[in-house]
């Protein structure tokens, strides 16, 4: 019997099986078989062909980790399927598996998402899914989990877009999911939804959901929909319903090699129908980035961009965001900044956790929330960062970003003002100048001279802009920086921190 040899990196090879045993004994692994065909052979013994997948067992907390946002306009069940994924159990119809995911009163009383949630769904070195349903708290999911998919659950009201944006530049998704209801189609935010996604690089797939509440034929006319919209010029995207276990594998091996294919799922939260096809598919589906890269980005200093600011009880500080590079370990020495005046402060890490479970050693791309004891939190603010004092941050007031104006109802002129995202930096900026133009119009480019008006930043060139203000949005990528003088350490607040 041969098989057809599947990582998690898609590396493929004939193996025979007595081998591929002998293999992952040695390396503390599972093999899970993902389909099987027989083939034609010349004997009178059946021969089978078979792909697998083989993971490691996990230790030390060295469990792949991807990142999911998940996209789609108000009310289209983007929270009440990561309630059924999540919780194991399957939805009333009436939206009683979101109310564990949402953070406050009026999310509950709306039963709208409008702040940014995190949700996580397991998979053993078997395949097998880890969720609440076995597992009473996150650290147990941790524990039994070799690979695990954290859910970043972002608001689909127009309200709330700054609130989405802001998830999608900060917390550096690995691939987007954006959920269509089957009855309403493509409305409201989702062709924004996808355009973000689209303008960030990210790549998308698309899960159609509450098929239980139409014929086959609405469904059918939804897909087609989505479809042609993928297939417009500007998408460019091939467009991969998945019908079967056969195609959801196929899906995710395709996905991660080719960003222009598109998966579509068509399921429900209700009677669970195809619900074990999107959990085949994120089983299997495989990180970007791989090892080199991983490895190259730890060799790099310390940088921990700062997403959210806490106070705990019997704890201090914390703060909870990515390790964009280096490695982070319990009782690192680091600055934070820049605060107002362009000065870092020194702080010490106590703890950190990862998936609300203890971890000691952060590595680059991993997010989690650390622990900075009495640190003084009035000194913090979202869009600061975390970095080695070795590092030398360039703080900057000004800065040229070369964009596309995607569309302006008027003109784009200097002295207008747009709130500007860059990773975890959201703030309002002037225009101070459009080079070689006087002004702007939808769908040109141009290199604009952008000065933030409430405190400087830590920038890096190249880095993607992404800025809106009403219906004026555009996107574009930092050309050159104008540093204020190099930074500088506060030693008034060295006793504080």
């Amino acid at each position: 019997m041969f098989s057809s040899f599947l990582t998690e990196k898609d590396v493929q090879c004939p193996v025979c099986f007595s081998s591929v045993n002998i293999l992952i004994n040695r390396v503390g692994a599972d093999i899970t078989i993902l389909r099987e065909r027989e083939v034609d052979f010349d004997s009178d013994l059946p021969r089978k062909i078979a792909e697998v997948l083989i993971r490691k067992v996990p230790d030390d907390q060295q469990f792949l980790d991807l990142r999911v946002a998940v996209l789609g306009n108000v009310d289209s069940g983007k929270s009440t399927l990561l309630g059924v994924l999540t919780q194991g159990e399957l939805d009333n119809g009436r939206g009683r598996t979101r109310l564990n995911l949402f953070r406050h009163l009026h999310e509950i009383q709306t039963g709208r998402t409008s702040s940014i949630s995190f949700e996580i769904l397991g998979f053993n070195s078997k395949g097998e899914v880890v969720n609440y349903s076995d597992s009473r708290t996150a650290e147990e999911i941790c524990e039994s989990a070799s690979k695990m998919i954290t859910f970043i659950d972002l608001a689909g009201h127009h309200k709330y877009l700054k609130t989405t944006i802001f998830g999608l530049t900060s917390y550096c998704p690995d691939f987007a999911m954006l959920v269509v209801s089957a009855n309403t189609g493509i409305a409201g935010t989702t062709r924004e939804h996808l355009g973000l996604a689209m303008a960030l690089k990210v790549p998308i797939f698309i899960v159609i959901s509450k098929v239980d509440l139409c014929t086959r034929a609405t469904v059918e006319r939804t897909v087609r929909q989505l479809e042609r919209v993928l297939k417009q010029p500007g998408c460019n995207k091939v467009p991969m319903v998945v019908s079967g276990t056969d195609d959801a594998v196929t899906a995710a091996q395709q996905f991660a090699q080719s960003p222009n294919i598109t998966p579509i799922f068509t399921l429900s939260s209700v009677s669970g129908e195809s619900l074990d096809l999107l959990k085949v598919f994120f089983n299997i589906l495989p990180p970007l980035s791989n090892s080199k890269e991983q490895e190259e980005l730890m060799q790099q200093l310390t940088e921990f961009q700062v997403d959210e600011i806490y106070t705990v009880p019997e704890v201090g500080t914390v703060v909870g965001g990515t390790l964009y590079s280096g490695i982070c370990r319990e009782g690192d020495d680091l600055v934070v900044g820049p605060a107002d005046s362009g000065h870092f402060y020194k702080l010490t890490i106590g703890s950190i956790q990862r998936n609300r479970s203890a971890c000691r050693v952060l590595r680059a791309g991993q997010a989690a929330t650390l622990a900075l004891g009495n640190f003084d939190r009035s000194l913090l603010r979202r869009g600061m960062v975390i970095v080695s004092p070795e590092i030398d941050p360039v703080i900057c007031w000004m800065f040229e970003a070369e964009i596309v104006l995607l569309f302006h109802a008027k003109t784009f002129h200097k002295g207008f003002q747009v709130t500007v995202h860059i990773g975890n930096v959201r703030q309002t900026a002037t225009v101070e100048a459009v080079y070689g133009k006087d002004e702007l119009r939808t769908g040109e480019k141009a290199v604009v001279l952008f000065k933030f008006i409430k405190h400087p930043e830590y920038l890096k060139v190249g880095a993607k802009v992404l800025f809106r203000e009403s219906v004026t949005k555009g996107i574009g990528h930092v050309t050159k920086l104008q540093p204020i003088a190099q930074y500088r350490l506060s030693h008034s607040e060295d006793d504080e921190a």
